[in-house]
């Protein structure tokens, strides 16, 4: 019996992490050329701006995800570094990780999350469509490019 749970990560030195984090650069790597691969160091996400969160199995880190806070044309939490190792797919860990990070966005009294995520990622697509995200166009520091999708969900 699979055991699944998910907890804020505060330590940038997990050797877990660190090997899930290698394993998320070697595939977006494989998708996108450098200047669309806009994934972020994960000490930027342990800050005390932003959180980061683990899913684990069976005390496995098998999924991860982040929340940067940033101010532009409103207080949003832009979502970041969502991953989950290729063994564990398919077990609900992504949206489990995507549920820990807007509950801590509302508990920041933060309305709403965005993210940014690639066109050659529909099953990651599908979920944020699923979970209520929806298109936009670029927010922040992002700009017009093809290999992106940008997408946003309004917390109730």
């Amino acid at each position: 019996m699979l055991s699944h749970g998910n907890s804020a990560i505060h330590d940038p030195n997990n050797v877990a992490l660190i090997s899930l984090v290698k394993q998320s650069d070697v595939y977006l790597e494989s998708l996108y050329p450098p200047e669309s691969n806009h994934a972020q160091p994960i000490a930027a996400l342990m800050t005390d701006d932003a959180a980061f969160f683990g899913a684990y199995v069976d005390n496995v880190l098998a999924a991860c995800g982040g929340v940067k806070y940033c101010d532009d044309d409103v207080r949003y939490g832009e979502i970041k570094r969502v991953f989950v190792d290729s063994h564990f797919r398919g077990q609900g860990l992504a949206g489990g990780v995507m549920s820990a990070i807007e509950q801590c966005v509302s508990a920041h009294g933060v309305q709403w999350v965005r993210l940014e995520a690639g066109p050659l990622q529909p099953a990651a697509l599908r979920l944020y469509a699923k979970l209520g995200y929806q298109r936009r166009g670029p927010f922040g520091g992002y700009t017009h490019d093809p290999l992106s999708v940008y997408m946003e969900k309004h917390l109730a």
